[in-house]
């Protein structure tokens, strides 16, 4: 048996455009602009997919990010509106710590890191990104300290003890 999602079977939120990008070419006739897109979709139930996509219109690279995203969905430990743990995270020149947060705090986080966590469903976190603020880094960065977030409830049968002991 495979950890791949069933698309099917989830209710996915809109999807979020965290950015737009124009680049341009210079060609012998003039500029050539062209846009790049990263987009992040979610059930807001723990799961979320990042896509990013290239195309000649907006519209277009909208669309390959968000069919990207969907290709790339994983689930993430959400327990009580918050992460498990805290987690330190490097990716590149990106410095980003994600902490869990107890209830009424809601998502202290920047733009990207925010559109990210709103996406798979965290409602209680404090985040600081102490690194590079480039869109497309940050979410990998929350994408990839999401991915190494570990349920407590396996860790527990892991190690042989009660998932009460686990927090003590």
């Amino acid at each position: 048996m495979s950890n791949a999602i069933n698309f099917t079977d989830l209710q996915l939120n809109d999807e979020t455009v965290v950015q737009i990008n124009r680049v341009s070419k210079a060609t012998t006739g003039g500029r050539r602009m062209r846009f790049n897109c990263i987009v992040v979709v979610g059930d807001g139930n723990g799961h979320v997919g990042i896509g990013f996509g290239k195309a000649n219109e907006v519209a277009s690279a909208v669309n390959k990010a968000k069919e990207a995203a969907k290709k790339s969905i994983f689930k993430a430990p959400i327990i009580k509106g918050t992460i498990p743990h805290r987690i330190d995270i490097k990716y590149g020149s990106v410095k980003l710590m994600l902490k869990p947060a107890s209830d009424g705090t809601g998502i202290i986080a920047g733009g990207s890191v925010r559109a990210v966590l709103e996406q798979v469903g965290v409602k209680n976190i404090l985040t600081k990104n102490t690194g590079s603020t480039n869109a497309i880094n940050v979410v990998k960065a929350v994408e990839k300290g999401l991915r190494s977030l570990r349920d407590p409830l396996l860790v527990s049968k892991q190690r042989g003890i009660h998932m009460d002991e686990l927090f003590n």
